[in-house]
């Protein structure tokens, strides 16, 4: 609806005077952009800081233990790479939002925010598509492009070697 009211806008420009098209982000930004939900807890969060950074994405969900078991997995490679650029987001994917998560994200601290999903990512709708298994982990280049996943429980090894590829460049 958006571009067809741009493109009827530019098309009267055309016709009056001239319309210059402004370029949109790059396609890899889509991921960032579906970044922008609501966070809990105490890490403040404002996705357009995650422009120019490495993100690793985690989907999660309180229930999920394999989830639970990767939550030292990540506080230690936030607070390993953070300072060279990378951050971590976990995207709650509990049902009922932030009354669970909300909770979850006080009591567990963590050194990354928490955010919470909203209806279109759970349902598969966002440019991350329908997340498989819980835990499912992605890793964002500097340019918002998916340079690595996991499905399933990521090893720390393998993610830092990833990062450091990723930071490196």
């Amino acid at each position: 609806m958006r571009r067809a009211l741009l493109a009827l806008g530019c098309a009267l420009a055309v016709a009056l005077a001239g319309c210059r098209m402004v370029p949109e982000e790059p396609m890899g930004s889509r991921y960032v952009r579906a970044l922008a939900l609501p966070y809990v807890g105490p890490t403040p969060y404002d996705w357009r800081l995650l422009r120019g950074r490495v993100v690793l994405v985690s989907f999660f969900a309180t229930w999920c233990f394999p989830c639970l078991a990767e939550l030292p997995t990540l506080e230690a490679l936030q607070k390993e790479y953070g300072p060279r650029g990378f951050q971590i987001v976990a995207v709650g994917m509990d049902l009922d939002g932030a009354r669970v998560l909300a909770p979850f994200a006080d009591q567990y601290a963590l050194n990354f925010p928490v955010l919470v999903a909203d209806e279109e990512t759970r349902e598969g709708q966002s440019p991350f598509g329908l997340i498989p298994a819980l835990p499912t982990t992605f890793l964002l280049d500097e340019e918002g492009r998916v340079a690595a996943a996991w499905k399933g429980m990521a090893g720390h090894e393998d993610v830092a070697q990833a990062v450091e590829r990723l930071l490196r460049r």
